[in-house]
């Protein structure tokens, strides 16, 4: 079935090209349009579709407050468009906090250009959110508590789930498959796993913890990241797919939330356990090769898709640390990651993985899996339990 989506915007050339840009597509049927968000939450009670393209300034209700009323009352995938500022990079924060699930950029020239790689990138986008069953599943409970008893925390052996599509090994309740950090020399793969308790699940001794991230990464991280103790005893690499104006504006956010130090990194800044750097949009994060302590960033290379890039920044990892790095990838459409991963596993670094049930997109995270790379397959909410140093 193709994927319905609803339009909502106060402009009609927005409108317009939207519906143009999808109707070209045979996995896309536009529905309808709205024109502020009191329409929006209307049409969408109405006609249910499975994605709603949702602009931010509007009259009568904003995006925001449509947002908001629409994850309470008919939860629906939403994907945001926002101006590249710092106050569109705010409201666009504000409305994946309420339960939007990614956004695109909304600049005038780049809709008018009539842009391959945007028509490209914004039908990816719908297709992938548009069959995500995430915003669906949070709107099915009324508070926290049911939805992370409902998404109860499973871990799977990387072996296991290429082999088996991501069935469950457990046998027994309480206790899951977990991997024997002993790896095959000859194939790269993992020994057969063992039967342990979750709570035997640890962060590793680690130079740096680095973290990957894109489509549903923000609140992901933000999961994670605030329930961080302020003694956390590592340094934090933070790389989430964003814009240079969002990664400012959501490293401010983060910062006022964690109880750690969250910074969008500068050239030189130290790594020191308890601050997380967050790799600032359009550029590299690597590690400075000439003194280890601190890192380096980069301009974004034309040539990479990414920027910032996980792979870039695992790689730079793996040849300082070595072993002594724990990489996680979060939700996220493509494969950023899979190759950086790949260094990192000749290192005998150790990697997790989110899993698919947790993922708002399960592209990122499944590519490490299917490659054979991940140590362990955690939910989101035994990721968060893990760097809290709480378990339950």
């Amino acid at each position: 079935m193709p994927v319905r989506v609803l339009i909502v915007d106060d402009s009609g050339f927005f409108r317009h090209r939207i519906s143009d840009l999808l109707s070209g597509d045979s996995r896309i049927e536009v529905v309808g349009t709205a024109q502020n968000g009191k329409e929006a939450v209307e049409q969408a009670k109405k006609l249910r579709p499975s994605l709603i393209t949702m602009d931010v300034e509007m009259p009568q209700m904003n995006g925001i407050e449509a947002v908001g009323i629409i994850m309470r009352e008919c939860p629906t995938n939403i994907l945001m468009l926002s101006s590249l500022t710092s106050e569109g990079a705010r409201v666009t924060l504000q409305a994946l906090e309420a339960g939007a699930l990614d956004y695109l950029p909304k600049d005038m020239r780049a809709w008018m250009a009539h842009s391959g790689s945007l028509e490209k990138q914004l039908r990816d986008k719908v297709v992938a959110l548009g069959r995500s069953t995430h915003a669906r599943l949070r709107g099915t409970f009324t508070d926290q508590s049911s939805l992370a008893q409902a998404n109860k925390s499973r871990v799977f052996s990387a072996e296991a789930l290429s082999t088996s599509k991501a069935t469950s090994t457990a046998s027994t309740p309480g206790r899951v498959s977990s991997t024997d950090p002993q790896r095959l020399p000859a194939t790269g793969g993992l020994r057969k796993p063992s039967e342990r308790s979750l709570s035997n699940i640890k962060i590793p001794d680690c130079k740096v913890v680095v973290i990957g991230a894109s489509t549903g990464g923000p609140a992901a991280l933000q999961q994670i990241l605030t329930q961080i103790p302020a003694n956390f005893p590592h340094p934090i690499l933070l790389v989430q797919h964003m814009p240079k104006a969002f990664t400012t504006v959501f490293a401010a956010r983060l910062n006022q939330q964690c109880n750690i130090e969250v910074k969008e990194a500068e050239d030189g800044d130290k790594l020191i356990p308890g601050r997380a750097l967050l790799a600032p949009g359009g550029h590299q994060m690597i590690i400075d090769p000439r003194s280890t302590d601190k890192i380096r960033i980069m301009p974004g290379d034309e040539r990479l898709t990414y920027k910032p890039s996980v792979d870039v920044t695992y790689a730079s990892v793996a040849k300082s640390f070595g072993k002594k790095v724990l990489a996680v990838i979060l939700t996220g459409m493509g494969a950023d990651g899979c190759d950086g991963a790949g260094i990192l596993r000749q290192q005998g670094a150790t990697i997790w993985a989110q899993n698919q049930d947790s993922c708002t997109i399960y592209g990122m995270p499944k590519a490490i899996i299917n490659a054979g790379l991940a140590d362990a397959v955690l939910d989101l909410n035994e990721l968060t339990s893990i760097f809290s140093g709480k378990r339950s």
